[in-house]
C-alpha cells in the first residue's frame, strides 16, 4: 500500500512537467501563426536604379512598395557649378495615381522576366538601368541599356521624370542653405519644367519647397515661385 501511493504521488508530481511542455508548445505554435501574416503581408517593390558614368548624377535608385511608401538614393555634384560630390537619401510617399500606375506597368511588362532589353548595340549609351520586381520569395529583374517595350519605355520615363524632380530638391535644400542668391536660377529651371510637364511627384519635394517660401531672408520673388510651383503641384495631384 505504501509503494502504491508512492507511485500515484509520483505521477502526480510528473503531471505539471507535461502541462508546462504543452503550455510551451502552445504558445510556440500560436507566436508562428502571428508570424506567418505578418510575412505574407510584406509589401511588393519596384526599384529602378541608372547608374551613368560622367552624368550627373551619375547613379541613383528608385524603390517603391505597394502601400507607396519609396526611398531615394543618389551619388551626385553639390551643385551645377560643383565638383564635391555627396551621397544623398530622401524617404517619400508616391501619390496613389503614380504608385497604381508603376505597379499595372510592371505587370504588363511581366514583372521584369525574360527579355528586356533591345540588344541593339547599335543604340546610344544612356546608362545602365535595372528593374527589380520583389514579393515575398519571388523576385525578379532585368538590365538594359535601352527597351522596346512599351511598358518597360513608359517606367523608364516616369522613373527618370521622379528622378528629376528630387534632383531639384536635392539641389534646392543645399541652395538654401548654403548659396541662396542661386535658389531664383534654380527654381525659374524648375517652374519651366514643370510648365512642360518634365517633373512629377512634386509632393515629393513640397517639404523644401515650403522652407524657402517661408524664410524671409530669402527674396519675395524667389518666396513667389516656390509658392507657384507648390500650386501647381497641388493641381496636377488634384487632376489625377
Amino acid at each position: 500500500m505504501i509503494k502504491t501511493g508512492q507511485a500515484k504521488w509520483d505521477r502526480a508530481r510528473r503531471r505539471p512537467r507535461f502541462a508546462g511542455a504543452f503550455s510551451i508548445a502552445l504558445i510556440g505554435g500560436l507566436a508562428l501563426l502571428w508570424t506567418f501574416p505578418a510575412r505574407a503581408a510584406e509589401p511588393a517593390s519596384v526599384t529602378f536604379s541608372l547608374d551613368f558614368p560622367n552624368s550627373d548624377p551619375d547613379h541613383y535608385s528608385i524603390i517603391v512598395q505597394s502601400d507607396g511608401h519609396a526611398r531615394y538614393e543618389c551619388s551626385a555634384k553639390i551643385g551645377e557649378d560643383s565638383d564635391e560630390r555627396e551621397s544623398y537619401q530622401l524617404e517619400f510617399t508616391f501619390s496613389e495615381a503614380t504608385r497604381a500606375r508603376i505597379f499595372d506597368l510592371t505587370a504588363q511588362a511581366h514583372y521584369f522576366s525574360g527579355k528586356v532589353d533591345s540588344g541593339n548595340h547599335k543604340l546610344a549609351f544612356t546608362g545602365d538601368k535595372k528593374l527589380v520586381y520583389k514579393h515575398g520569395q519571388r523576385e525578379s529583374a532585368a538590365a538594359y541599356n535601352f527597351s522596346t517595350q512599351p511598358a518597360i519605355q513608359q517606367l523608364t520615363t516616369l522613373f527618370q521624370s521622379v528622378d528629376a524632380t528630387l534632383e531639384f530638391g536635392r539641389r534646392l535644400a543645399h541652395y538654401h542653405r548654403y548659396q541662396k542668391l542661386a535658389l531664383d536660377d534654380e527654381l525659374k529651371k524648375m517652374e519651366d519644367q514643370v510648365r512642360r510637364g518634365s517633373l512629377i511627384e512634386l509632393g515629393a519635394v513640397k517639404q523644401t519647397l515650403q522652407e524657402i517660401h517661408d524664410d524671409p531672408t530669402v527674396i519675395n520673388v524667389v518666396r513667389a515661385r516656390a509658392q507657384r510651383i507648390m500650386d501647381m503641384g497641388s493641381a496636377a495631384a488634384a487632376s489625377h
